[in-house]
C-alpha cells in the first residue's frame, strides 16, 4: 500500500480503519519534508498492513491546528486509535523502522489501561468508566 493523502473529513475514518497508523505531517514548502517523503513511501511498500497517510498543513490548516502541530516534518503513529508516538523532524530509514517495530511491539492492554488512568475524574473524584 502506498501513502495516503488524508483530510479533515477522512482523518477520523483512516484512524478507525486499520489498527497502525503513521501520520506524515507536511508541506509543499518544506525541504526537510521533501527529504522525508521516499523513506515514508518506501516503508509504505514494505509494511502493507499499515496505513500511512499524508496531511499537508497548507491545505489542512484546521486539522494541524487541532493536533498542535508546530514544527513539519512530524511523525505520529497511532495504534488501535491512541496515539502512541509523536516527532518532529525528518527521519532516516531505519529510525522509521524502529519506530514501526517498537509500535507493533506495544502491550496495547496496558496502553489502554494507561489512557484511562489518565481520563478526567467524574463527579465525587470518582474515574469515569
Amino acid at each position: 500500500m502506498s501513502t495516503v493523502e488524508l483530510t479533515k473529513d477522512s482523518f477520523e475514518e483512516a484512524l478507525k480503519g486499520s489498527d497502525i497508523v503513521l501520520l506524515d505531517w507536511w508541506a509543499t514548502w518544506c525541504g526537510p519534508c521533501r527529504q522525508f517523503a521516499p523513506v515514508y513511501e518506501k516503508a509504505s511498500e514494505q509494511h502493507t498492513d499499515i496505513t500511512f497517510g499524508k496531511i499537508d498543513t497548507d491545505d489542512q490548516q484546521e486539522l494541524a491546528a487541532a493536533a498542535q502541530i508546530t514544527s513539519i516534518p512530524t511523525l505520529m503513529a497511532f495504534r488501535e486509535g491512541v496515539m502512541v508516538f509523536s516527532q518532529p523532524g525528518a527521519m532516516p530509514p531505519n529510525a522509521l523502522e524502529q519506530v514501526i517495530a517498537a509500535v507493533r511491539e506495544l502491550d496495547m492492554e496496558e496502553v489502554h489501561a494507561e489512557v484511562a488512568k489518565q481520563q478526567p475524574e467524574g463527579p465525587g473524584g470518582l474515574a469515569q468508566a
